[in-house]
């Protein structure tokens, strides 16, 4: 299921966006000039408004340059992200968690020490896999895990990816965009079914923290996996 969000206050929510101002603008070189003549123009514009027709433009225009300077983060910042994303491993399992509507995203169901992974996602659309890593391993990991994955989703699409800058690649400043082109082809009960069979079908046993004591037995499933 979705997770649900938690209420933010006012004084969070301004912390936030000071936060994406101070990263956009050390990523983009062009967000402060941009800001900037997003909020001057409109405030250049409602003095002259003033001037000419009164005093009720006045909120008019704070509230347009206010709008005009989100549009602007909004635009820079989500490209100042992108290009941070480039190459950082994991960054594709990130970008699908932030994306809006139901998404099921568990990342690196599939990995090797070099930091390659497949990461899965459930959504609407269907079953998704997204590979980050070098793109021979990569490929290796996603054949593994269409067939592993062919036992159990029945008719549901299944798409894959790979996150790169090579032919036949994703980049993965696209991503976004291409899984909201995705055709939505299961209903929300189908993607709580098949949600629940990929979940039982990933699980693995959970071994305890720390030293394992001498006399603690294995659990029963790992002594018979053990024996075959």
């Amino acid at each position: 299921m979705a997770k649900p969000q938690e209420k933010v206050s006012f004084g969070q929510r301004l912390k936030q966006i000071g936060m994406v101002f101070s990263f956009t603008a050390k990523q983009d070189r062009w967000f402060a000039p941009l800001a900037a003549a997003a909020v001057l123009i409109p405030l250049a514009l409602t003095v002259v408004a003033v001037v000419l027709w009164g005093w009720i433009w006045l909120p008019i225009g704070i509230l347009l340059a206010l709008l005009a300077l989100l549009i602007v983060l909004n635009l820079r910042s989500n490209k100042a992200m992108m290009n941070a994303a480039e190459g950082q491993p994991g960054a594709a399992a990130q970008i699908m968690e932030s994306l809006r509507g139901d998404w099921r995203v568990t990342p690196a169901v599939s990995s090797t020490t070099q930091m390659d992974m497949v990461h899965l996602i459930i959504g609407r659309p269907g079953v998704i896999l997204l590979a980050e890593g070098n793109p021979q391993r990569v490929r290796g990991l996603l054949g593994q895990e269409k067939r592993r994955l062919s036992k159990v989703i029945g008719s549901a699409p299944l798409f894959d990816y790979v996150i790169g800058q090579g032919e036949g690649e994703l980049p993965i400043r696209k991503l976004r965009m291409t899984m909201m082109r995705l055709p939505r082809n299961l209903a929300g009960k189908d993607v709580n079914a098949l949600d629940k069979r990929l979940k039982a079908l990933t699980a693995r046993p959970q071994m305890p923290k720390g030293a394992i004591p001498k006399n603690m037995r294995p659990p029963r499933t790992f002594r018979q996996s053990r024996g075959r």
